[in-house]
């Protein structure tokens, strides 16, 4: 074609960003000039798409141009492939020369406005999207070793195409982000309408150019003292900033540091001009700073957040208004265009006023879009329909509004809708779309059709319809428990209008994690539905009949517990009545017909009652319990009712009860058993190891067998080799502890059924009641280590049927009250002194050690140091030799005894320092006062006689260490309980005031905890206000949590 060209005419008739983008297409050859002549010239862009180009020459001279493009869209300016085109038309003459062409560009025109907005739209991505054309170009990274001059070593990374290096990297990851065309080698050269990259590599491809453009921020950022934010560091930086005291300087006036939401303050505004087109005043630009790294603008110093893609917009507009373009012409035939394109965009980026003339010329309706689906020949069959009033616009053949109408449409709900079919999977025709894959047509009916629906309105033929399962086919587990055995549960699974043999393939299917099954009429049953992952969770968990499971089967009832937190929950689980009625039971033993022996009716209290009823129907189903009452309540007097009514069962087995408890109760057990069920035969192993062997030679006649912890340990042997009715651990929390040999002893216990009796199954952590379970009901949870991942809301209501705890609040209404009271002390100057100092050395020794690594092998050295902290404020002669002062504390006790004296009142004193308690003694005797005294080494036998002469009447004042005296003692002859010292644990010392404040108890009972101000017992006090409701964070969820003395408690209690 004989037309004399240059680079500045092509840019201006067709514009700047179409020329650039022309200019990127023939630099690709990616242009075929297939016909050219004198007068005219057909030419072929590649792309995804071929597009053809047609340029002619009147007989004025004037240039005429034509594309097959549908992205044209009218615009007054010729399109990119055009100036392709012309680009090669010129390279090809080698011309310099200026051909004078009717060419108006007065004003920067709407086409080049409208395709900065097409950028976001048209822009490819850097991977493959579904039924992409674009090549995958395989892009290998390497990384290599690199010294630097400072003899370290960092990684170069190497980027290979093929076998070829490509050597300018940082050049390449240029052109990728501009996407730009890249040549590599001779014969490649990348290009993104062409080429793109795997999923993976294109992450780490957008990964290394934010490196390469931080490494050119940095490279500018001269002279050398200037301090520049990288934009991959901006984010994590620029919150902070935010919290901190930042300010920022605009124009000389210095600003707070803030945010501002909405969009920035630029002023759009259109209007119609007298020859009947329109144009887009812009104002505001003077006053927008832009950071497009950032992706924010700054204005009067505030600060704006935009998107990527509109940070890019708006500095491309900025840069055209620089240019002295402040309005841009529409012709009347691009207005829809670019009401639909442009405007939605406008408004993230400024305020947009449009004149009433034009909204009135405007259809705004709202889009209504009509998606139908068939299904013929095994394929899924999709079209789609855009109606906007009576508008309606064919998306898949012709995007265009029909000629002579004007419509806003709704531009960003159909590209979602169109992103939404095309990310599906279907394969685009020009009528519509089609899907022959199975697997692929499921995902779309089950997981993009629910997202479709708010979108368009849908219409399915049968045949569509029919792939779809109904929602009443609801898969459901029933649970019942079997007539024949009733021990044992069954559980059936069970789905509306699918036969057994059916349900055994769709559980084959989920074993298997198969998405979906097809059933036999055609329908596609999801199994990735909530009910469906629950029922994969049960299968997971039980037995496999050569890897197949049945419609249904059974399980014994001790294996099924586990699914009790299911059943309760889901609603896949359909208990029947059958099995509502075990738990009803478990739940509520008093509906059950029980009787309690003749005897001991009238004895017992309702509450006691239902104890007793309650271990009789664990036992009747083979479980194991925990009896938590408080203190008190008489959990020895339940066991004893139960012991009693299977006595015929004991005897005619011959198999007797055995009872383990501390050493200091178990005379206590003989005691009660003698007065409440003074006809079973009972006897305590204790003494030698030649007494105790002959004691067990000799167990024929025995009903109940009773012995200690320790005693347990030594005669393990014989205890192990033996099988018994019922074995009560009492005070279980003795082997709270499962590492110990006292908690591997009590496992090995063979018995047909287990309690456990504690006031605190709880005292420190969880792991505590895990042990308890894991000796009387090991089936109840599963490993320690899965156990500690349990919510706490599971483990209290798995354990509700299994334990049973009462408060004395809750059942004994006629027990008077209970006091509590602190009673606090200043140290005396010469305890303050010693206090002082080696609080000071505790310190400055414990931060030394805690943290992670220290704190766990220097615990017992932090602990003895905060042990001679309280012995300081019980009294420093504990382990101050020659101590000569006083205590204030000891002089408050001495007060508070003698005036209980005056008043009457008897008094119970404990501590944890049997040294202290011996000063104590030592005070009494010398004031003429006598006491009674109970220690570790108190024979068992001899504990019950003090605490029976005590109860008498005999003496006003018992001296008891706070370990070996706070569990399994009646001491209801006292009404004052003094606390000489605390114990880390709430649990220990209520214990300790549960000895008098219990069943029987008929005066109101004073607890009094003797605290010296401003030390270490002040803080312990609070820290046992932390642990007091672990308990009953289990029985009810929702309190505080508890813990052992942790680091955070030691900083705590130190104050470090």
């Amino acid at each position: 074609m004989e037309v004399k060209l240059n680079r500045k005419i092509i840019e201006k008739l067709c514009g700047t960003v179409s020329f650039k983008r022309g200019d990127s297409f023939f630099r690709g050859n990616k242009v075929e000039l297939i016909e050219n002549d004198i007068d005219f010239c057909l030419g072929l862009v590649k792309g995804n798409e071929d597009f053809h180009v047609h340029i002619k020459k009147d007989s004025t001279g004037t240039i005429q141009t034509s594309c097959s493009c549908s992205s044209l869209l009218q615009f007054d300016k010729a399109c990119q492939h055009v100036a392709a085109v012309l680009i090669a038309i010129y390279e090809r003459q080698g011309a310099e020369k200026l051909l004078s062409l009717n060419i108006e560009a007065t004003y920067v025109q709407a086409n080049d406005f409208m395709t900065i907005f097409q950028t976001k739209q048209t822009r490819k991505s850097g991977h493959q999207m579904h039924f992409e054309n674009r090549e995958i170009v395989d892009l290998a990274i390497q990384l290599r070793p690199f010294e630097n001059e400072d003899e370290q070593y960092l990684f170069e990374i190497q980027l290979k195409i093929g076998n070829s290096l490509i050597q300018d990297s940082r050049g390449f990851l240029e052109n990728v982000y501009h996407r730009n065309n890249s040549r590599v080698t001779t014969s490649f050269t990348y290009d993104p309408m062409l080429h793109c990259f795997s999923k993976e590599t294109d992450a780490i491809v957008q990964q290394l150019t934010h490196l390469v453009r931080d490494e050119m921020v940095l490279m500018d950022s001269t002279p050398q003292n200037r301090l520049l934010i990288v934009p991959s560091s901006f984010e994590g930086l620029f919150l902070l900033l935010l919290k901190a005291n930042t300010t920022i300087e605009e124009y000389g006036t210095v600003y707070k540091l803030q945010m501002q939401d909405g969009p920035p303050p630029l002023q759009f505004h259109l209007r119609k001009i007298p020859d009947g087109h329109y144009q887009l005043h812009i104002h505001g630009f003077e006053k927008l700073k832009i950071f497009p790294s950032y992706h924010l603008v700054l204005s009067e110093g505030l600060l704006y957040n935009l998107t990527n893609e509109d940070s890019e917009i708006l500095q491309q507009l900025k840069q055209m208004v620089a240019k002295g373009a402040n309005h841009v012409s529409i012709a009347s035939n691009q207005l829809n265009t670019f009401m639909e394109t442009v405007v939605p965009n406008l408004k993230r980026l400024g305020h947009v006023e449009i004149n009433d003339s034009i909204l009135r010329e405007m259809k705004k309706t709202s889009l209504v879009a009509k998606l139908y689906l068939d299904r013929l020949k095994h394929r899924l069959l999709a079209g789609l329909e855009f109606e906007y009033d009576h508008v309606v616009i064919q998306p898949l053949e012709n995007n265009d509004v029909p000629i002579g109408n004007m419509v806003i449409r709704d531009v960003e709900k159909e590209a979602a809708i169109l992103k939404m079919m095309e990310d599906s999977g279907f394969t685009q025709t020009e009528g519509g779309y089609y899907m022959q894959n199975e697997e692929l047509e499921y995902h779309f009916l089950y997981h993009v059709l629910p997202k479709l629906h708010p979108l368009a309105q849908i219409y399915m033929t049968t045949a569509v319809r029919t792939r779809l399962v109904k929602k009443d086919v609801f898969p459901k587990i029933q649970v019942k428990v079997q007539k024949e055995r009733t021990d044992w549960i069954e559980f059936k699974f069970e789905m509306t209008g699918i036969k057994d043999d059916e349900i055994k393939e769709i559980l084959a299917a989920l074993k298997v994690k198969q998405k979906y099954y097809r059933l036999p009429n055609g329908s596609l049953l999801s199994l990735e539905t909530k009910e469906m992952e629950e029922i994969q969770r049960f299968l997971n968990e039980i037995p496999a009949q050569d890897d197949e499971y049945e419609a249904s089967f059974n399980l014994p009832i001790l294996n099924s517990l586990k699914f009790l937190d299911l059943i309760e929950e889901s609603e896949v689980f359909s208990p029947e009545q059958s099995f509502r009625q075990l738990m009803d039971q478990l739940l509520h033993p008093e509906t059950l017909k029980m009787e309690v022996p003749e005897y001991l009716d009238s004895i017992l209290r309702d509450y006691q009652k239902h104890g007793y009823r309650w271990m009789k129907t664990l036992a009747n189903y083979g479980f194991g319990g925990v009896l938590a009452d408080d203190m008190g309540l008489g959990k020895t007097l339940q066991s004893i009712t139960f012991i009693v009514s299977e006595l015929e069962s004991i005897r005619q087995q011959q198999k007797p009860i055995l009872i383990v408890c501390p050493s200091s109760l178990t005379y206590n057990w003989l005691d009660e058993l003698l007065s409440f069920a003074p006809e079973v035969q009972a006897i305590v192993i204790d003494g030698k190891k030649q007494e105790r062997e002959k004691l067990l030679q000799d167990l024929q006649s025995m009903d109940v067998v009773i012995t200690s912890y320790p005693l347990l340990r030594r005669d393990r042997k014989w205890y192990e080799s033996q099988n018994f009715h019922t074995v009560f651990f009492d005070e279980a929390q003795a082997f709270k502890n499962p590492m110990t040999q006292t908690a591997r002893t009590v496992k090995k216990i063979q018995a047909d059924n287990r309690f456990a009796l504690t006031g605190t199954p709880v005292e420190n952590s969880l792991e505590e009641l895990w042990s308890i379970y894991y000796v009387v009901f090991p089936q109840l949870f599963q490993k320690l280590e899965d156990y500690t991942f349990l919510p706490r809301k599971v483990i209290a209501r798995r354990v509700r049927p299994f334990l049973l705890r009462r408060t004395k609040k809750e059942v004994l209404t006629e027990l008077p009250g209970k006091q509590e009271t602190l009673e606090l002390s200043e140290l005396l100057p010469e305890q303050k002194k010693l206090y002082v100092a080696l609080l000071a050395k505790l310190r400055h020794d414990t931060l030394k050690h805690l943290d992670k690594e220290t704190f766990a092998s220097s615990r017992i050295r932090i602990l003895a140091g905060l042990t001679r902290l309280r012995q300081v404020c019980c009294h420093p002669a504990l382990f101050v030799e020659g101590y000569t002062g006083g205590s204030a504390k000891f002089e408050q006790l001495l007060q508070i005894l003698e005036e209980s004296q005056h008043s009457g009142r008897r008094v119970l004193i404990f501590s944890q320092f049997t040294k202290m308690l011996e000063m104590i003694g030592k005070e009494l005797v010398w004031r003429n006062q006598s006491y009674f005294y109970l220690d570790g080494k108190t024979p068992a036998d001899e504990r019950v006689e003090l605490c029976n002469r005590f109860n008498y009447g005999e003496r006003e004042v018992f001296l008891i260490s706070l370990k070996a005296g706070g569990t399994g003692l009646n001491l209801t002859g006292a009404d004052t309980v003094i606390l000489y010292d605390l114990w880390w644990n709430p649990a220990v010392e209520e214990q300790a005031a549960d000895r008098a404040y219990r069943m029987g108890q008929k005066n109101v009972v004073e607890v009094i905890k003797l605290i010296s101000r401003g030390t270490i017992e002040e803080k312990i006090h609070a820290l046992q206000e932390k642990k007091r409701d672990l308990v009953t964070d289990i029985l009810h969820p929702n309190e505080n949590n508890a813990s052992k003395l942790t680091e955070e408690d030691i900083r705590e209690i130190l104050m470090l």
